[in-house]
């Protein structure tokens, strides 16, 4: 997997985003990744990323700098959504793409990265976890409508 190369996502990776969500969730969605591709391309091109191999997505994050929310005013990198296919994990790929995502932030002058995890997903905590993120001093609320 050494061949693997983290590069900022673009329109034409929308088909292998879907295929790699349609490894992990069993739906294929093209609707929804469309939309949320081109919502973070056009917000910063080089802020998603995606691991390519030989010309195929294997792995995405994406991701963006945003500061005034939640009453937090310094910018802060918002980790929102990211999959890594299951055949290609436990390669290092999750990390890479984290660690580019990261440096992008670092370079658009955020200081802290955020991202929300549902307690139900213990795979996902625990690579977030590993990554280096801890809980924050912020509290997640809900109504159900």
């Amino acid at each position: 997997m050494t061949d693997v190369r983290i590069r900022p996502m673009t329109e034409l990776d929308i088909e292998g985003i879907c295929r790699v969500d349609e490894k992990i969730t069993g739906r294929y969605r093209p609707e929804v990744w469309e939309q949320r591709a081109v919502y973070y391309i056009r917000r910063d091109p080089d802020s998603s990323h995606v691991a390519d191999l030989d010309g195929r997505v294997v792995g995405f994050m994406l991701g963006e700098v945003r500061g005034g929310e939640f009453g937090l005013e310094e910018p802060t990198g918002w980790v929102e959504f990211f999959g890594v296919d299951p055949s290609a994990r436990e390669k290092g790929i999750g990390r890479r793409l984290i660690d580019a995502l990261l440096a992008h932030f670092r370079s658009r002058g955020a200081h802290v990265a955020r991202t929300m995890v549902a307690a139900q997903d213990k795979e996902i905590a625990g690579f977030i976890a590993a990554m280096g993120f801890a809980p924050a001093p912020l509290t997640a609320l809900e109504k159900r409508l």
